[in-house]
């Protein structure tokens, strides 16, 4: 398979992941899936462009109201709604990735540093939309408290298990492709 080929098969392949990911989910105010992992893995394997693109091709999905958003949801009226932002903040993540990858693409804590960067932009604008949607006129801090604060950590571990996951197929395709 050709290399553009082979990347845009990618590209499907971990936008599908997120998809499924993002699907099962625990209720809360920012119901806890595993759409953040797959979000990260899609980045460190194929890279800031191409995991990019699979966040964007899962957005679109969502947006055609194909149910790949959490408790099997979908359509504009999810993005509207509280959690719309965390989902649009997922591009940003992917832009903040590839802006500060791309130079030194073989960096680890480069690599792990722009992950977390990317997810605290996310975590702000995320939190911003939720504010500016609540019907309730949810403050900033009880925002924080309950849309950020109890992901901190799980976030985190899914961002560290993503890279060390990508780093196990990393090794997997080279040896592989020899």
């Amino acid at each position: 398979m050709k290399p553009k080929a082979l990347n845009l098969t990618m590209t499907a392949l971990f936008a599908v992941i997120i998809c499924v990911c993002s699907m099962l989910s625990i209720p809360a105010a920012v119901p806890f899936t595993l759409q953040t992992f797959a979000v990260f893995l899609a980045l460190f394997v194929l890279g800031g462009k191409y995991g990019t693109l699979s966040i964007a091709v899962y957005i679109l999905l969502g947006i055609t109201g194909l149910p790949v958003f959490h408790n099997f949801t979908g359509g504009i009226g999810i993005l509207m709604g509280n959690t719309g932002g965390y989902i649009y903040g997922f591009i940003l993540c992917g832009a903040v990735y590839l802006i500060m990858t791309k130079p030194i693409n073989k960096k680890p804590f480069l690599k792990l540093i722009a992950a977390f960067i990317g997810l605290s932009l996310c975590y702000t604008v995320g939190t911003l939309w939720f504010v500016f949607t609540s019907a309730q006129g949810t403050g900033f801090g009880t925002a924080l408290l309950t849309c950020v604060i109890p992901f901190i950590i799980p976030d985190t571990v899914k961002i560290l298990l993503a890279y060390f996951i990508s780093q196990r197929l990393s090794k997997i395709t080279r040896s592989n492709a020899n």
